[in-house]
């Protein structure tokens, strides 16, 4: 038997939070988880709408929610987020109005902030949709998980594993490929892992890719 646990929840309470921070009455709970899956959805949207190029280049990094009474503050972690910004003149502002109409909030107010990580490549979810936009263009998936590794390496991070699956290359056959480069430890809660499982839609289907990065460990 195979039990496997996401390597996120796994860490939580170590050293990984949440990316949504607020209390709500147990008949309020699955109005707020629709709301946050909303906001997410309509960011993402709104992002890959108006950027000048592919989402891979100036991607997402993860989403922050953290609710009030009389607040909603968003924080998006973006790889290059000056690419989002010179494409529309009014980006953020944009971009908050479009996000008021879409949750009708009248009696709360919504903040947006936008942040650069610092090693965008260090991150799966900006590394997964590289990956996946280099299979979409019939990359061969052996020399696009080498050059993803290269541009870890860069970010200095200890090891990373990439798994692939599905019909890899249009095989009529589905299957998995996976390749590992440094240390990953999944089993011990002290190390820092940072985890994305991502699809991507190409001709011949969707191709499933996981990304573990191992950043650090913490004593």
């Amino acid at each position: 038997m195979g039990q496997k646990i996401n390597p996120l929840g796994f860490r939580l309470g170590t050293n990984q939070s949440h990316h949504s921070v607020w209390f709500a009455q147990h008949k309020n709970y699955l109005e707020h988880l629709q709301e946050d899956q909303k906001i997410r959805d309509c960011i993402k949207n709104y992002v890959q709408k108006n950027t000048k190029i592919s989402s891979a280049i100036g991607g997402i990094a993860r989403i922050e929610i953290q609710k009030r009474i009389d607040l909603i503050q968003v924080i998006i972690f973006m790889g290059f987020p000056k690419l989002l910004l010179e494409s529309r003149s009014r980006g953020v502002e944009e971009l908050q109005t479009t996000l008021e109409k879409e949750l009708n909030c009248m009696n709360r107010k919504l903040n947006i902030v936008i942040k650069k990580i610092s090693k965008p490549y260090g991150n799966p979810t900006i590394l997964a949709e590289f990956l996946a936009e280099q299979l979409k263009n019939r990359v061969s998936f052996r020399k696009a998980m080498k050059k993803a590794i290269e541009l870890t390496e860069q970010a200095d991070t200890k090891g990373i594993q990439i798994q692939i699956s599905g019909r890899i290359d249009g095989k009529e056959i589905a299957r998995v490929e996976w390749i590992r480069e440094g240390r990953v430890p999944l089993q011990t809660i002290v190390a820092k892992i940072d985890y994305c499982s991502y699809s991507a839609r190409t001709i011949y289907g969707v191709l499933g890719i996981k990304i573990w990065i191992f950043i650090d460990k913490e004593y």
